[in-house]
């Protein structure tokens, strides 16, 4: 973080869904974008945390722990994507600050274009890391498999993170929710947002392949497309300086 930055970390309760809000506010200009960071499925802002402190050296940075994830309390109820954005963009609503770069991984793609289509207000630009669900492998099996071999080749840092938060998900919530991102068609929603999208993936990304990537950037009204060689799913981690980079140059343009 930079020189006189403050970090403040809220709850909020929207009805039955539970958020963490964990903003830093940064020594910046007036005209400086404003970011929020939205985890995957079963994680939490913990593997976002090497970006957060990087893009809030300049600019106003949020993370966001969802309802179910990160220790917050689990709903009773499936919540589905639209659902889910929807109430997260009332949590941000409260912080009385938009326009945002939204910036989703993996299922938080799905999550922050979701939102971008039905808020355009909210959304000054959105960036997608490792998106899914890639349509030619749209299963649970084919996820799950996937997902294996990625944790192969992810570092100790990252599976560590990672496995913590899915066990503090727990197995019954995980799963509801894999299922709506398996289902979730994330290549007809992105049509629909009028912000800037850049799609970003590692190099070496089994989950987000280069077709599908690419099949998403061309789709987005003003796509863009990033690749860092040599990482895999969870690259805001494994490469955050990298990221920042890509985020910083998109949204300048």
């Amino acid at each position: 973080m930079g020189v006189g930055a403050t970090r403040r970390d809220a709850q909020l309760v929207l009805d039955d869904l539970s958020f963490r809000i964990i903003s830093t506010t940064a020594d910046r200009d007036p005209g400086a974008a404003r970011f929020v960071l939205v985890h995957g499925v079963g994680t939490s802002h913990r593997y976002f945390a090497r970006l957060h402190d990087d893009l809030a050296r300049d600019s106003d940075t949020v993370s966001v722990d969802l309802p179910g994830f990160g220790g917050q309390a689990r709903p009773v109820r499936t919540v589905e994507v639209g659902e889910m954005a929807t109430a997260l963009g009332h949590a941000l609503d409260t912080l009385g600050t938009a326009p945002f770069v939204l910036v989703g991984h993996s299922m938080g793609a799905q999550w922050v274009v979701e939102l971008a289509a039905q808020r355009p207000d909210l959304a000054r630009a959105v960036v997608i890391i490792g998106p899914v669900t890639d349509r030619d492998h749209r299963s649970m099996v084919a996820q799950a498999l996937a997902l294996a071999w990625d944790t192969v080749g992810e570092t100790m840092s990252v599976n560590r993170r990672v496995f913590v938060d899915y066990l503090r998900a727990g197995p019954s919530w995980f799963l509801r929710q894999v299922r709506r991102m398996v289902d979730f068609p994330i290549e007809d929603r992105i049509i629909e947002v009028t912000a800037p999208v850049l799609v970003v993936r590692g190099g070496n990304d089994p989950i987000a392949g280069t077709g599908w990537s690419r099949l998403l950037r061309d789709r987005a009204s003003h796509g863009s497309m990033a690749v860092v060689p040599g990482h895999r799913h969870v690259v805001q981690h494994t490469a955050p300086r990298a990221i920042a980079s890509a985020i910083r140059a998109f949204v300048a343009t």
